[in-house]
């Protein structure tokens, strides 16, 4: 990764971030270190830099680097036309912005046959500069010289001469700022629904007849209204005041009054309509898509890392259920590692209604796999299989969890899960997923493409490499804070820790599958193609329960190490009684272990882990019930409270799960008792709360909650 030297400074204004931390990151970043490891054991060169603004550096450093190789390329079109001065040179190198060098590359871009091309063919640029100077009285006489051959009558020839006009106003960079600014201020989105697409396009009614600030549009309005229109359902346009625009226009380019200013003015108004206008009209339309992109992928991706970083049942036997109706639950039975025990169908519902045989095996299965908590899928039958286990009075020692399914059927169905259960169909693969959902919801999670999961807004109208990078670096970062069980971590999940890949990954697996379990993270070191580079990315964030050294099942990295024996040495003991004895930690004064490279963060760090090592930062599980009295929307009424849990969040809202088939809506205005900015100030992914029923829409089966006057009550 190449660093100019003007990168670091302009990365540390536009972040507001100090220069040193940005050069010391890109330096990091240089060497083949990656996010994870910057942030967590890099802390004293980085300033204490997070993930998310180590990732901007890396993210403004990338755009940086594309606009360097624009702009050479840009010079160099530019210079093989002849045209390349020294203050034209000077401006591009010294301009940084995107918008800024397109308009100064714009006069020199090649182009198509345009109107003023085939002008200037035709010999009528130096009318065209006549005209522009506005001082001859009479440019009717002086556009007679340029009657001759293709060029048939004097208006042909002021024709031409203002279309070398109107391409030139267009080319300006002062022009086009001056209408820039006006958009800017002004700009507003406008929708009609096309007509005869009024009943095709019902679920957008909101939107056919939309006229509002492009600024103060919501981006779930603007992506609604695109996709719409994308559709065939909407006609839209980004319109602002046009006399306004030609006004300033006119101050820039009018002086005088006479029939030459005329000519000008008549060549301004057609630069604006047919030239610069749509120019940036396109310029806004993408520009408001682009942020309305950038806001749903960052709701996604906040919404995905509650998701994934989900409170764990740990390594516990589970069994899962996915349930239904006439073809009955799938249940399988896993140990507390997961694997598959056992897998059968059983038909408590209507229409086969085998109850009691149902409890029967369920008994027959919880006994003879030792079960310790139960898995319910959250579709069809969910909360009819939650009261058939009810029913089966199973005592407190097994508590029952409803778990989201949603893209178990998308995981049951892919690459991995056939590798992982070659011999069984997706019905077993889709029970085993719920099961391990609760086990440990990031492990099982990482396998299926998080646009599956459920949680986004309008993510397959955003940006899709774009939003598939941020996606990917929430699953990383998640799954690095956490850590993995070097010995029981799929390849798949090892994929994502840092420094690895899907090859290393592979080869980690096939090497545990060949030598047994790991007693070592230096053991990694024999594994193929693993280097000493890899080797120290990885290592901190790879456990090792039972290891031979104790620290290998902690978030202390490995150079580390010989710090942490000098701590115990110092205070004659071993470091397993330093992990095991509060007092032995206490007695440690961390600024004696300082030095150039190990500051007081990492130190503290190392103190922490110390004192729970390994700990995971999830938090505890928790059962949840929904309200045994509703079972459809029709069971609702105004004012009722019940319990719910958040399902998904947009930035207009959340949508919460009340137990019932249609999930209810808690509005941004209904949140809380004073005005927020965004929905994930009060709510979360997965959240238990309690809400009151607003208002129920039977026929469009929308059920409006709210929190307002509840606090307290979640």
């Amino acid at each position: 990764m190449m660093t100019d030297n003007t990168f670091p400074t302009l990365i540390a204004q536009k972040l507001g971030i100090q220069l040193r931390q940005v050069e010391a990151t890109l330096r990091l970043l240089a060497d083949g270190a990656t996010v994870p490891f910057i942030a967590r054991y890099r802390k004293e060169a980085t300033g204490s830099l997070d993930e998310v603004q180590i990732e901007e550096i890396r993210s403004q450093h990338d755009r940086l680097n594309e606009l360097a190789q624009r702009k050479q390329t840009i010079l160099r079109t530019i210079e093989e036309q002849g045209r390349l001065t020294d203050e034209l040179r000077q401006s591009i190198d010294s301009c940084w912005d995107s918008t800024q060098l397109e308009d100064l590359y714009l006069p020199y871009k090649p182009k198509r046959r345009t109107r003023a091309e085939m002008a200037r063919q035709r010999g009528l640029e130096p009318l065209a500069r006549l005209l522009m100077q506005q001082r001859d009285p009479h440019p009717e006489a002086a556009a007679r010289a340029y009657v001759k051959g293709e060029v048939k009558d004097v208006e042909e020839a002021l024709r031409g001469a203002r279309d070398i006009l109107a391409e030139q106003i267009n080319e300006d960079t002062r022009a086009r700022q001056r209408v820039r600014q006006t958009f800017e201020r002004q700009a507003r989105l406008q929708a009609r629904v096309v007509k005869g697409q009024e009943e095709a396009g019902a679920n957008y009614r909101d939107y056919f007849d939309c006229d509002e600030s492009l600024h103060r549009c919501s981006s779930h309005r603007l992506l609604a209204i695109r996709r719409a229109e994308a559709e065939g359902i909407l006609k839209v346009s980004i319109d602002t005041d046009n006399e306004q625009c030609h006004e300033r226009l006119e101050r820039l380019y009018l002086h005088g009054r006479g029939a030459c200013t005329e000519q000008v003015d008549e060549a301004i108004r057609d630069a604006y309509k047919r030239l610069l206008k749509p120019s940036i009209e396109t310029e806004f339309a993408a520009r408001s898509k682009e942020l309305a992109d950038d806001e749903a992928i960052r709701v996604f991706a906040t919404n995905l890392r509650q998701l994934l970083m989900a409170a764990p049942l740990g390594q516990k036997r589970v069994m899962g259920i996915d349930p239904g109706f006439r073809t009955g639950c799938k249940v399988v039975c896993l140990d507390a590692q997961g694997q598959l025990l056992h897998n059968e169908n059983i038909y408590p519902h209507p229409p086969v209604s085998k109850t009691r045989e149902a409890m029967a095996k369920l008994s027959q299965m919880i006994e003879a796999y030792r079960i310790e908590a139960i898995a319910v899928g959250n579709g069809t039958a969910s909360r009819e299989t939650e009261r058939f286990l009810q029913q089966m009075q199973l005592g407190s020692n097994i508590q029952v969890f409803v778990v989201s399914e949603q893209g178990a059927s998308i995981y049951s169905a892919s690459k991995v899960a056939r590798e992982e259960f070659p011999d069984y169909d997706v019905t077993v693969r889709g029970a085993v997923s719920i099961a391990r959902r609760l086990m440990d919801p990031l492990a099982e999670l990482v396998k299926i493409d998080p646009k599956s999961i459920g949680v986004g807004q309008y993510q397959h109208d955003v940006d899709q490499t774009k939003l598939k990078r941020m996606l990917d670096q929430v699953v990383e970062q998640c799954v690095n804070q956490v850590g993995v069980n070097l010995n029981t971590a799929s390849s798949h999940l090892l994929t994502y820790i840092a420094g690895l890949g899907p090859a290393l990954a592979r080869n980690i697996v096939e090497y545990r599958s060949q030598h047994g379990p790991f007693s070592s993270r230096r053991q990694l070191l024999q594994v193929p193609r693993m280097g000493a580079k890899a080797f120290e990315q990885c290592a901190g964030f790879l456990r090792i329960p039972g290891a031979t050294h104790p620290l290998d099942n902690t978030a202390v990295h490995p150079e580390s190490y010989p710090l942490v024996e000098r701590m115990a040495a110092d205070l004659g003991c071993s470091i397993e009684q330093l992990i095991a004895s509060a007092d032995l930690r206490r007695r440690i004064q961390p600024e004696r272990y300082l030095s150039p490279t190990v500051g007081l963060p990492t130190l503290h760090d190392i103190l922490q882990e110390l004192e729970k090592p390994g700990r995971d930062p999830r938090g505890p599980i928790t059962v949840f019930e929904f309200d045994s009295s509703v079972h459809t929307i029709d069971d609702l009424h105004p004012g009722m409270e019940l319990p719910g849990i958040v399902t998904n969040i947009t930035n207009f809202g959340a949508f919460v799960d009340i137990g019932i088939k249609e999930n209810g809506l808690l509005h941004i205005s209904q949140m809380a008792d004073r005005r927020i900015n965004r929905p994930d100030e009060v709510v979360s992914i997965h959240q238990q709360l309690r809400v009151r029923v607003l208002d129920i829409d039977l026929e469009r089966r929308r059920i409006s909650l709210t929190l307002r006057g509840l606090a307290g009550k979640s």
